[in-house]
């Protein structure tokens, strides 16, 4: 039977789940729809999140303890850890397709191709520039080749798998996540788009609240 407007047999609206990174909060161009600092980003986020009851708010611990690096944590809200719940994904229990790791394989040769060449052009403009040039323009450009669009720490898994789990939305900045998250069909969010997502939510919340009950 179809779904309509995402409710049970109950009538009661299904937990819509979410699963956030931490560039949320700590990117300037992406934090500044929640506040000026990752720490008012934390907050301003708290305060809608509490507003919305029809919804699950989830980080796995790698990623949760990478935002406390940058927050103040005397200034967060006690509600913090009932908000946002910290769960790491079942590693053990979960699987994923072969093809994954084909592509990844295949993608991380290409990549090493790339900064061979990379490096080979740095040893070239030897005796051009000069030797601080050519090692800032050799990391810039060596970075881009072999670390943007791809998942390439554990707190990336994390994120991919628990989102995976969950069937939850997952919101982040990072290419190389949502470049994967699209492979396993995972649903995502660019984050500048995360507070309209939330006053949406807010709103039809208290829709329902003020709905006549059947």
């Amino acid at each position: 039977m179809k779904e309509k407007d995402n409710k049970t047999e109950s009538g009661q609206h299904r937990i819509g789940r979410v699963v956030l990174d931490t560039s949320l909060f700590v990117n300037p161009d992406v934090r500044k729809y929640f506040g000026d600092t990752p720490t008012e980003a934390l907050e301003g986020f708290l305060f809608l999140a509490a507003q919305i009851p029809i919804m699950e708010f989830y980080m796995p611990p790698s990623i949760f303890k990478e935002l406390l690096h940058f927050v103040d944590e005397s200034k967060i809200s006690g509600d913090l850890l009932v908000i946002l719940h910290q769960k790491p994904p079942s590693k053990y229990e979960m699987s994923c397709p072969a093809f994954l790791l084909y592509e990844l394989i295949e993608d991380i040769r290409e990549r090493i191709n790339k900064g061979l060449r990379v490096a080979e052009s740095a040893v070239r403009r030897v005796g051009k520039k000069s030797e601080r040039e050519i090692i800032q323009e050799l990391r810039k450009k060596y970075r881009e080749a072999l670390r943007e669009g791809i998942i390439d720490s554990k707190e990336d898994v994390d994120l991919i798998l628990l989102a995976r789990e969950l069937d939850a939305l997952l919101v982040t900045a990072d290419q190389g996540v949502i470049k994967w998250a699209e492979k396993l069909g995972i649903k995502w969010l660019f984050p500048e788009k995360f507070r309209e997502y939330l006053l949406s939510a807010i709103k039809k919340a208290k829709g329902d609240l003020l709905a006549p009950q059947s």
